[in-house]
């Protein structure tokens, strides 16, 4: 039964095993979300710096650590995730991947709370050239960050101790990075 609607998210309530009603958010326009780690010349990797209202409601964090993601078919009626791969990194990044490995389907962030998964790939970018400017999606996206790839533990635990917060995805996508041997 859905609670409360608009374009982009709904408040639903269904059964639980228990018979109870449970109450969570859901995506009526998107088929998917995809979570993308661009590896540059396998030696960095981009970040993004964002600035999400919910955190900053809460007084959990003024900025959260993400990387390039979106909804799949949202904009694009019939888009297929690979194409909502490629048009996201081009959208948040400005860059093109030399190859795309989709890496898992069903990354679920926080599952007793919202029904979407994650689809998360990796996108392997030969060379750091930005082929449009990139959007700063309603002002979410404050900024863009290199890391060396042997520095990104270190970065995020300094950048957390700083107060940012780490998504979950992204913290998924750099697990999967591990077996691409690098």
């Amino acid at each position: 039964m859905i609670l409360y609607d608009t374009k982009y998210l709904q408040l639903k309530s269904t059964k639980s095993k228990t018979g109870k009603d449970w109450v969570y958010a859901h995506r009526p326009n998107a088929t998917g979300v995809v979570v993308i780690l661009p590896v540059i010349n396998r030696e960095k990797i981009l970040f993004l710096i964002e600035e999400r209202p919910p955190l900053e409601a809460e007084n959990i964090s003024k900025y959260s650590i993400a990387l390039p993601a979106g909804l799949v078919g949202d904009e694009r009626t019939g888009e297929s995730t690979e194409d909502a791969i490629k048009s996201e990194l081009l959208e948040e990044a400005g860059l093109k991947a030399d190859k795309i490995v989709i890496k898992t389907q069903k990354t679920a962030s926080s599952p007793g709370c919202i029904s979407e998964c994650v689809t998360i790939a990796i996108a392997y970018i030969n060379e750091y050239n930005v082929i449009i400017p990139p959007v700063n999606d309603g002002g979410v996206i404050v900024d863009r960050v290199l890391v060396d790839i042997k520095d990104v533990h270190n970065w995020l635990k300094k950048s957390e101790t700083s107060g940012m917060a780490l998504t979950a995805s992204t913290l998924a996508a750099l697990f999967y990075l591990n077996e691409e041997n690098l």
